[in-house]
């Protein structure tokens, strides 16, 4: 498995600075979610080439999948994104969904979703980028989100049929929601393109919490799975103490 930092793990350092820590503690690559606030694109291109570490995933624009009013702008942002992962080299675009519109069915909700996502498909193959539905907690940290459970997830993937309309598996915004974390995050991993990681309560680095990520990351590596797993998390000490622990107390337990 391979190991992502998320821009901000050091705070109001750029994304050039978390390329060369990315580099220094041996992980393997940065999510950097908001593409279009980079200061120029084809600079950071070449500096992740001098760093020999880049960045792994970014986001679409935030623009709702449930609103069928906003389908085309949807599609905008999607061939925009996907010139953007052209020119640096990123293999994973992360999508939320938006949130539940008052006064329209679930379903209809879900099978807008499904049709904008059916259109994107032929984008993303032609591209050779995965697009990663982003289910999150309703209930700490992203009231009225739509997509909120893996298994409603994985069947909105399963109904657009393409393989490069993935999971981001979040465990814990996925602990949080439905629980059941190891059961979930390796029966779906067909689905699953990368995870995201922190701990609950807090939502800090893997080990102040509740979780047992050695557990966890043992069941995901028994899978075969080779892709990136993010650190999406705060930090209750300094950044490097807190990756240099993980290390330590978590992946070298991995065996």
């Amino acid at each position: 498995m391979k190991y992502s930092l998320c821009i901000g793990a050091y705070s109001g350092k750029d994304e050039i600075y978390h390329l060369e820590k990315i580099k220094e503690h041996g992980f393997h690559g940065l999510e950097y979610y908001a593409w279009w606030n980079l200061n120029d694109i084809k600079k950071t291109a070449k500096e992740q080439e001098r760093i020999g570490v880049g960045i792994s995933a970014t986001c679409t624009k935030f623009i709702s999948l449930v609103d069928e009013s906003l389908r085309d702008a949807y599609l905008e942002g999607i061939e925009q994104t996907i010139e953007a992962c052209r020119i640096l080299n990123i293999r994973s675009v992360i999508s939320q969904t938006g949130n539940v519109i008052e006064g329209i069915s679930r379903e209809v909700q879900r099978q807008t979703m499904v049709e904008t996502l059916k259109r994107c498909a032929p984008l993303f193959e032609e591209a050779g980028i995965v697009l990663e539905l982003e289910p999150l907690n309703g209930l700490v940290d992203h009231h009225g989100h739509f997509l909120q459970r893996s298994d409603e997830s994985v069947d909105v993937i399963d109904q657009v049929g393409s393989p490069n309309i993935k999971l981001v598996f979040d465990v814990y915004h996925q602990q949080i929601t439905e629980g059941n974390v190891i059961r979930n995050a390796t029966g779906y991993i067909d689905r699953i393109n990368h995870y995201h990681i922190a701990d609950n309560p807090g939502r800090k680095q893997p080990g102040t919490g509740e979780l047992n990520y050695i557990q966890i990351l043992r069941a995901i590596q028994a899978t075969g799975f080779s892709g990136f797993v993010g650190l999406e998390c705060g930090y209750t000490v300094d950044t490097d103490i807190a990756i240099e622990r993980f290390k330590q107390e978590i992946l070298s337990q991995l065996a």
